[in-house]
C-alpha cells in the first residue's frame, strides 16, 4: 500500500505515500571509499519506507467504529426476552429500535458538519459518550418509553455521529489514491462488530439474561475512547503531512454555522435527480439489511424453532462475508461504473429475499448456509458506490450529502424496524415482509440504472433519459 513520493514545495511535507529518511549528503573527500548500499540489487542511496500516517489514522477509526457499533447486535436478541419480561409487543419494541435508527439517519448530516467546526475527536468521543449511556440506563428500565429515550435517542445520537458519514470524513481528509478501498475497509468495520459482540452478546443473553449483555456494548463503547482521544487526527496537516496520495493542503478554518452548512447542503442537492435516487435506493437497502435482517432474522428463525444462539451466530457469519464483500466492493468501485455495481447488488439482494421464507428452519441447514455467504458478501457492498457516486456528483460536499443520503437509509431502516414487528403481531409470521423487501430491492436497482453519469465537462447531474 505504498505509492510513489511526490515532491511538494512546503518544507514542512515528508512525502505523501512514503516517508524518505536519507539525511542530507556529506561532502566525501577524494580518498574515501564510497559506500555502496544494496537497493534492490541495483546501485544507489538505500531508502527506508513508512507507513503513511493516513493508515493508522484508518486503522483508528475502523476500531473506534466496531466499538461503537457494538450496540447494533443487540436489538434483534433482545425483542424476545423484552416482550416476556415486560409483556410489551413486538410493534413497541420495534418502535424504540426505529427511533434509534431514524436518529442514526438524521444525524449523521449534521455531524459530518460538526466534524468540519469542532474536529473528529471531540465529535467522537462524545458519540461513544452517548451510546455507552444509553446502554447503561436500558439496564433501569421499567416502562416502554425509557426504551425509546435510551435505545432510542440517547443511541440513535450516538451511533449516528459515528456513521457512514465519519467513514466518509476521515476517508476524504486522509486519501487522495485507494478513497473506494479505504471507504470498504471503515465500512466493514461494522459488520466486525457484529461478527465479534453478536455471538457474544447472544451467549451473555442466554445465560445471564439480557442486562450483563446491554452493561457490555456500554463498556466497549467507554474502551474505545483513550485510543480516539489519543490517536486519531483530525487532518493530515496536523502533522505536517499531506494525505495519502495527494499533495499537502493548510489545514482548512474550522467551518461555522454547521447546521445550516448542512441544511443548505441539502436544499442544493434536492435539486437534482441522482439526489432522489440514491436516497431512494439507499432507504431500500438500510429496510432491506438494518430494518429487516439485523432486526428480525433471529426473531423469525426463533418463529420457525431456532435456538437464538444458532441465529445469531447465523448473523455473525453474515459479518464475516460482509467484511470481505465490502473490501470487495471498494476495490471494484475503484475501477469499475458504480452504477451497474449497485445494479447486480440490489438485484441479486431481492432475489436472495424472496427464497428467505422457504428455507427457515429448526436446523441450520446447507441451503440456509448458502444464503448467510450470499447475503453477507452483498450486506453493505453497496456503500463504496454509492460514496463514489456522491463525490462524482457533489465533490467537496459529498461526505454532508452522503450523510443525507444515509439518513434516507436509516428512515428505511426504521420504518422496516417498525413494520416488520406490527406485522408479525397481525399475520402471526414475517413472511410477507420478506416478500416485500425483495421486490423493493428490484425497484432500487432500475433506480440507480437512471442516474446519468457526471460529465466530463462537469456539468450538473440529471436524469439519463
Amino acid at each position: 500500500m505504498l505509492c510513489d513520493v511526490n515532491e511538494t514545495t512546503d518544507p514542512r511535507v515528508r512525502t505523501t505515500g512514503v516517508e524518505r529518511t536519507d539525511g542530507p549528503e556529506l561532502p566525501q573527500s577524494p580518498q574515501s571509499p564510497q559506500p555502496r548500499e544494496r537497493d534492490g540489487g541495483g546501485g544507489g542511496p538505500r531508502r527506508r519506507f513508512r507507513i503513511h500516517r493516513a493508515w493508522f489514522v484508518a486503522a483508528v477509526a475502523f476500531v473506534t467504529i466496531i466499538g461503537g457499533a457494538a450496540f447494533n447486535s443487540l436489538p434483534g436478541l433482545l425483542i424476545d426476552p423484552l416482550h416476556e419480561e415486560f409483556d410489551w409487543s413486538r410493534g413497541e419494541i420495534g418502535f424504540a429500535v426505529s427511533i434509534d435508527m431514524a436518529l442514526y439517519g438524521l444525524t449523521a448530516p449534521f455531524a459530518a458538519a460538526l466534524m468540519d467546526r469542532f474536529g473528529i475527536r471531540k465529535v467522537v468521543v462524545t458519540a461513544l459518550g452517548l451510546v455507552a449511556a444509553g446502554a447503561l440506563l436500558s439496564v433501569w428500565m421499567t416502562a416502554s418509553w425509557q426504551l425509546m429515550l435510551s435505545w432510542g435517542l440517547l443511541v440513535g445520537l450516538g451511533t449516528g455521529s459515528m456513521a457512514l458519514a465519519f467513514s466518509a470524513t476521515v476517508t476524504n481528509r486522509w486519501f487522495v489514491a485507494r478513497r473506494g478501498l479505504v471507504t470498504g475497509i471503515l465500512t466493514a468495520a461494522g459488520a466486525s462488530g457484529q461478527l465479534v459482540f453478536l455471538p457474544l452478546c447472544a451467549w451473555i443473553v442466554d445465560e445471564h439474561g439480557w442486562r450483563p449483555a446491554s452493561v457490555t456494548v456500554a463498556l466497549a463503547a467507554l474502551v474505545v475512547v483513550p485510543f480516539v482521544w489519543l490517536l486519531l487526527r483530525d487532518h493530515p496537516a496536523d502533522v505536517g503531512l499531506a494525505p495519502y496520495g495527494g499533495e499537502f493542503t493548510p489545514k482548512p478554518e474550522p467551518t461555522r454555522g454547521a447546521a445550516r452548512r448542512t441544511l443548505r447542503v441539502l436544499a442544493d442537492a434536492a435539486r437534482t435527480g441522482p439526489f432522489w435516487l440514491l436516497a431512494g435506493s439507499f432507504a431500500i437497502c438500510g429496510a432491506s439489511t438494518n430494518g429487516l435482517i439485523r432486526t428480525h432474522f433471529v426473531p423469525s428463525a426463533h418463529d420457525h424453532g431456532m435456538q437464538i444462539t444458532a441465529a445469531a451466530s447465523l448473523l455473525a457469519v453474515i459479518g464475516i462475508f460482509d467484511v470481505i464483500g465490502t473490501i470487495a466492493s471498494g476495490w471494484l468501485t475503484d475501477r469499475f461504473e458504480s452504477r451497474r455495481l449497485l445494479a447486480v447488488y440490489y438485484g441479486l439482494r431481492g432475489i436472495s429475499l424472496l427464497f428467505l421464507p422457504m428455507l427457515l428452519a429448526p436446523t441450520v441447514h446447507p441451503p440456509m448456509v448458502f444464503f448467510i455467504i450470499f447475503y453477507g458478501l452483498d450486506w453493505v457492498a453497496t456503500v463504496p458506490p454509492t460514496l463514489a457516486l456522491c463525490r462524482e456528483h457533489y465533490g467537496e460536499d459529498s461526505a454532508i450529502v452522503f450523510g443525507w443520503v444515509l439518513a434516507s437509509h436509516q428512515v428505511g431502516a426504521a420504518v422496516v424496524a417498525f413494520l416488520g414487528g406490527v406485522a408479525r403481531d397481525v399475520f402471526g409470521s414475517y413472511d410477507v415482509v420478506w416478500y416485500a423487501s425483495g421486490a423493493l430491492c428490484a425497484a432500487a436497482a432500475l433506480m440507480v440504472l437512471v442516474i446519468r453519469r457526471r460529465g466530463v465537462g462537469g456539468g450538473e447531474a440529471e436524469l439519463a433519459a
